[in-house]
This record gives structure tokens, C-alpha cells and sequence, in this order.
């Protein structure tokens, strides 16, 4: 299957670096960290034989622009998801699917509140909301997520320590989280940090909004009891054992059709286990 490749303009100097397969109906797949979306390779091949498969790289990520850090809004998932509907917009989708792994789900659970009637179908993996990410993150089990505290840090001190040693630090996760290493081959690996150290600054804006402005819009669709209309699917690993909650609960909270599937593969699935992403969302799409 051959991609094309475009950069797509989503609002005021922020266009993004986008691979388009297939025809069909049209579903959108978002990465995470630190990753780019070549992560999808597996899965958008998969799915490309009957569906338009549109995989972005983020603002602030890959090849896509990275403006600076301009306030909180700047790189909330409120921005980010209004970036995914104008990317499937451009390209003559006015409702999609929607799949995103880490942080791309979080800006696909954003896409799916803001933006009920563009988002027909959702999935999210390896991720909780933003808001219960902080509540279930408390004492020493606290430490798997230290870099969420780092980055969370006011601009300055975490670009600069990220910078100084950049391929350990994006290393380091792309070494822990993965149950399989060679899923991610050495030239992918090998892109995946050079991506990461030309993003240093708008990396740690993407999570230092997830401290802040994003908590806050998640604390606003709580107390307004607002919930994802389209069907969910999350595909996840068993957090909530070592971390002390029921995922499964959390989700449904948000999510009243949800279908929530623990899996034993690493925290890359998409790579670490593609025909089974592809079967899960194949599922979906269906409902």
C-alpha cells in the first residue's frame, strides 16, 4: 500500500505532515510519545484495503509545524483536536473515525467532547482521560510517570535538562515500554529520536498543557456531566492493577458504549501487536 504524503494547513501558520491511503470511510489515526506516525505503519497498511486511513503527525511532533509555546492554549488538546477536524475537513471528511495511542488519545477523547457530531467512532489506547491520569498517579507507584511531573515544570528548566541528554531521555521510554523490542525496528527507533530532538520544546508544551488547561476543560465536561456519544473502544494494559483502580470504571464514566479490552502486550500495541489493533478497531467501526 502506498501513502501519499501532504502537508495539511489546520489553522493560523500550523500545517501538518500527513500520510493518506486507501478509500472507503475514513478514520484517523493519532500517535503518541515518543513516536511519530509511523507507528501506524502496520496498522494503516491493515486498514487502507477499505478505508481512507489519514495519519497526521501532531502539531509539535514529526515533520508537522511546531509553533511556539503562546500560552496554555497553544498546545491544549482542545487546539490539537481542533487541528484533527480541520485535517479531515481539508481533505473532504466532515465525520470520521477516530483512533489515537498515548497522546493522540488524549487529543481524540478531547476531538470526541468538543466535537460529538464530527467523530462517528473512537478508540484509545494505552491511555486514561487526562483528569483520572493525575487522580490514579499518587505515592512511589507515582515514580512510571515522572516524566509527567517534569514536564509539567514552567518553561525553562525541563526543555533544558530534555535537550541536554535528548536520545536517553526519549530512549528510555522507547527501552521500558516495550514488552517486544523489535517491534520497533532500529531505523524507526532511530527516527523516532531524531523527531523527538528537533521537538524538545513543543514536546514539554504538549504535556505541560496536560497539567493545566486540559485538567481544567476535563473538570468542565465532568461538572457539566458531558460523556462521549460515539462507541468507545480502549485497548489498554493493566495500569490499574500495579496503580490501585479499575480502569474499565473510569472509561465508563466517560464513555457509556464502551468496550474496554486489557491486553498483555507493551505499551507500543500498535506495533507490538498490530493484528490486533486492526481487528479491535475493525470492530468498532462496526458498531
Amino acid at each position: 500500500m502506498t501513502f501519499e504524503y501532504l502537508r495539511v494547513p489546520v489553522a493560523d501558520g500550523v500545517e501538518l505532515h500527513t500520510a493518506v491511503a486507501g478509500q472507503g470511510s475514513p478514520i484517523v489515526l493519532l500517535h503518541g510519545f515518543p513516536q511519530t506516525h509511523l507507528m501506524w505503519r502496520h496498522v494503516a497498511a491493515g486498514l487502507a484495503a477499505d478505508h481512507t486511513v489519514i495519519c497526521p503527525d501532531l502539531r509539535g511532533y514529526g515533520a508537522s509545524d511546531k509553533p511556539a509555546e503562546d500560552g496554555p492554549g497553544t498546545y491544549s488538546k482542545r487546539t490539537m483536536a481542533a487541528d484533527v477536524v480541520a485535517l479531515a475537513r481539508h481533505l473532504g471528511h466532515d465525520r470520521f473515525a477516530l483512533a489515537g495511542h498515548d497522546r493522540g488519545a488524549l487529543v481524540a477523547i478531547r476531538a470526541g467532547l468538543d466535537h460529538p457530531g464530527k467523530v462517528t467512532h473512537l478508540a484509545s489506547l494505552d491511555v486514561l482521560p487526562t483528569l483520572d491520569m493525575w487522580d490514579v498517579m499518587h505515592g512511589t507507584t507515582a515514580a512510571v510517570g515522572f516524566h509527567l511531573y517534569l514536564m509539567a515544570q514552567p518553561p525553562g528548566l525541563p526543555e533544558r535538562m530534555i535537550a541536554a541528554s535528548a536520545d536517553e531521555f526519549f530512549g528510555h521510554f522507547l527501552d521500558l515500554w516495550a514488552n517486544d523490542p523489535g517491534a520497533i525496528p532500529p531505523g524507526v527507533r532511530a527516527e523516532y529520536l531524531r523527531a523527538c530532538r528537533d521537538a524538545v520544546p513543543s514536546i514539554v508544551a504538549d504535556y505541560r498543557a496536560s497539567a493545566g488547561i486540559d485538567v481544567e476543560h476535563d473538570r468542565a465536561d465532568r461538572a457539566a456531566g458531558r460523556t462521549l456519544a460515539m462507541p468507545v473502544t480502549v485497548l489498554q494494559q493493566d495500569w490499574g492493577a500495579m496503580l490501585g483502580f479499575d480502569a474499565a470504571a473510569l472509561w465508563r464514566a466517560w464513555a457509556p458504549d464502551l468496550r474496554h479490552v486489557p491486553v498483555r502486550c507493551g505499551h507500543f500495541m500498535a506495533e507490538e501487536a498490530p493484528d490486533l489493533v486492526v481487528a479491535e478497531l475493525r470492530s468498532l467501526l462496526l458498531r
